[in-house]
């Protein structure tokens, strides 16, 4: 399966307006700029993901988007299905001999296990910092 722009534009607006929950609204132009994307793109993001009712908008001069849950309580899952449709590595898995059918459910369920258990609050607090120097040689 490969995760579009949509999906990992979709997981940035997401991941941005929870490093921000409880702080008020959040422009998607603030976050277009803080990530060098563009605006006009996240708002044709932001539209499924305000109907699928994990963001409301907020009018006026220092308007913008919040969450409508914690941030610990949507998925990286819930906001993928929703731009991306289904989590499946192949179509048609029915029509697949059944040895290859199972390595695919096996290989979907791995991946939606995944998706499933992180949280975007995972996400916010997850700092790139964090990682070992696992290519850095010190001499």
């Amino acid at each position: 399966m490969k995760i579009s722009t949509k999906g990992r534009y979709g997981l940035t607006i997401m991941i941005e307006l929870a490093k921000r929950y409880g702080m008020g609204p959040t422009s998607l132009k603030s976050i277009a700029q803080s990530q060098n994307l563009s605006e006009h793109y996240l708002e044709q993001l932001i539209s499924p993901l305000r109907n699928a009712g994990f963001v409301k908008s907020i009018r006026g001069a220092y308007g913008g988007y919040v969450l409508t849950r914690k941030p610990s309580q949507i998925t990286a899952g819930d906001v993928i299905r929703v731009l991306e449709g289904p989590i499946t590595p192949v179509e048609g898995i029915e029509d697949e001999e059944p040895v290859k059918r199972q390595l695919w459910i096996r290989i979907r369920d791995a991946v939606k296990d995944v998706l499933d258990s992180t949280t975007i609050e995972d996400l916010a607090k997850y700092r790139e910092d964090t990682e070992p120097d696992a290519y850095m040689y010190y001499i």
